[in-house]
């Protein structure tokens, strides 16, 4: 009777554990594996995700009509140097006032004292017969040592080119309120405008907007976007976006990082860091520093900082119109054996471009 009773105990134990386990299984089959959703940005602590752009995507403007257009708008801005410039050509007679008044508008065009010195020199030499009574002469003159100042001979083309079949990738790096995103945005309409597929990276963490704001600018374009939660690894999220990139194939991987103040040692080692990271899976081509033209002398600081800490290979000059002192060009590229690289005149999403020295000095001119 005894075992009887436990041989029925024994079944009822073996019925729950085998209803138990169908249970479960039945549970597990109903819920669904948790899978990545790329296209949509990330919840707070998940991981880097990848925001992919909607259709229906704008053309940007190609570099020709840019060009073109950000030279009409220089000649017609209110550039301090640009004035000194016209001023010096109205002139029917140029005497030693006008000469230490000319001398002065360059100096406070942030042109520096050496190379005012030189052009100033060259001016008085060359016009010292003729005066400005030949405009057309005068005019010449003053534009070949123009030319000459801002260097047509600095190699200003971007280094896109891939390594190993892996994307070039370009970092661009700026202080605080420089536009850098925006910039960042605006150059990968320049890309696709030159038919390159272009990833971005948003690993400026730190801004709770600048993530939103550089995949709208991919999103206008057709550009996907590696970004992370707010706060995330800056250095994280530009590792997986190269590594995405790699992946994808694309042609360039545009990385847009946290603004540094440039007095900040930790944030800027941390730069650094990021720059390191990227590089063990693939090279950083180029470095682009923005830098907003209406700070003057306080845009060398910057660029000083800025090159130690991650080697600058080219500049973006931003605000060139309006009072932008436009010397700075010369001087930033004289005092760092870096060239400027783009340009960007007016708030347009096609308003950044190519720099070159003959259209530059063409605009300051108002030729």
């Amino acid at each position: 009777m005894d075992n009887f009773f436990w041989l029925i105990i024994g079944g009822v134990i073996l019925c729950l554990l085998i209803a138990s386990g169908i249970i479960w299984t039945s549970n597990r089959r109903a819920v669904p594996k948790a899978e990545p959703t790329p296209e949509v940005a990330p919840e707070r602590g998940s991981d880097v995700a990848v925001v992919e752009p909607e259709e229906g995507v704008e053309v940007p403007e190609a570099a020709g009509s840019r060009l073109a257009r950000l030279r009409r708008r220089l000649a017609g801005s209110n550039n301090a140097l640009a004035r000194g410039l016209a001023d010096l050509l109205s002139r029917d007679r140029l005497d030693e006032d006008t000469w230490d008044e000319f001398e002065a508008t360059l100096i406070s065009s942030d042109l520096g004292v050496g190379p005012t010195t030189e052009l100033v020199s060259t001016l008085r030499r060359e016009l010292a017969i003729d005066g400005v009574n030949d405009s057309g002469h005068a005019a010449t003159v003053l534009r070949r040592e123009l030319v000459k100042l801002v260097d047509p001979t600095m190699d200003r083309s971007l280094n896109l080119q891939k390594t190993d079949g892996k994307p070039a990738v370009v970092m661009v790096v700026g202080v605080n309120g420089t536009g850098k995103t925006t910039t960042c945005g605006k150059l990968a309409r320049v890309l696709v405008a030159e038919n390159k597929t272009v990833l971005l990276g948003a690993a400026d963490t730190f801004r709770a907007a600048a993530a939103e704001q550089l995949s709208t600018w991919g999103e206008r374009v057709g550009i996907a976007t590696v970004r992370g939660e707010e706060g995330a690894d800056p250095a994280s999220v530009a590792y997986k976006a190269v590594e995405q990139g790699i992946a994808d194939g694309v042609d360039v991987v545009l990385i847009d990082t946290a603004g540094r103040l440039h007095t900040k040692t930790g944030l800027m080692d941390q730069l650094g860091k990021v720059k390191r990271v990227i590089e063990k899976i693939a090279p950083v081509t180029e470095v682009l520093l923005v830098l907003d033209a209406t700070t003057g002398q306080n845009g060398l600081v910057q660029a000083r900082i800025f090159r130690d800490v991650v080697d600058v290979s080219g500049l973006v000059l931003t605000k060139l119109d309006g009072s932008a002192k436009g010397g700075i060009v010369v001087q930033v590229q004289r005092e760092l054996g870096v060239p400027v690289k783009l340009i960007g005149l007016g708030e347009g999403v096609d308003d950044l471009a190519p720099f070159e020295a003959d259209g530059f000095v063409t605009g300051l001119m108002g030729d």
